[in-house]
């Protein structure tokens, strides 16, 4: 055998091996680093869900207690004053729901879009239901007669428009 051939047998199976290795080596890394890559985007998210659930879940309680404080059941008698015209309950209402509102205006970065959605229509249709009872009444009536009015309108809705929104609130929380 001569030194010739022996060197270029002995460069094939080198080089065939290097190139087996090589390409199992690749394949290896490739995936070795996507699920470490995999591995580490879980870990990370999962430290934000830590971090964020907190949050969320004060976003919905502070959401639930906005629908409560400006439901009429509540927020007439919370609010009620001996003496004030309708004129200027109304405009108290309406400034108070604006102002809690303005309150937790943050909180729809925590929350779905359905459930701040609801939110935001439960407090337009609050605002609405106090002017057009207001509207509904003769120049110089009372707070009260104003209150009898806001009451009236929702007894007479077949389904409370306030439960319902806790109802959508709660049902966004727990999906």
């Amino acid at each position: 055998m001569d030194i010739t051939a022996f060197s270029l047998d002995l460069i094939k199976y080198v080089l065939a091996g290097c190139i087996v290795v090589g390409l199992a080596n690749w394949m290896f890394w490739t995936k070795y680093n996507s699920y470490t890559f995999k591995l580490k985007m879980l870990e990370k998210k999962h430290a934000v869900n830590k971090d964020l659930l907190p949050l969320r879940l004060q976003a919905y309680e502070r959401l639930i207690l906005f629908a409560e404080r400006i439901n009429p059941a509540n927020l007439l008698i919370r609010l009620h004053e001996q003496g004030l015209s309708a004129e200027d309950f109304e405009q108290h209402l309406v400034n108070e729901i604006r102002a809690e509102y303005q309150h937790n205006v943050t909180q729809q970065l925590y929350v779905s879009n359905a459930a701040w959605s609801v939110t935001k229509q439960i407090k337009d249709n609050t605002v609405a239901l106090i002017r057009n009872a207001r509207m509904g009444l003769q120049a110089g009536a009372s707070a009260k007669e104003l209150s009898k009015v806001i009451l009236g309108h929702v007894a007479a809705l077949d389904e409370n428009p306030y439960e319902l929104a806790l109802k959508t609130i709660k049902n966004e929380l727990m999906s």
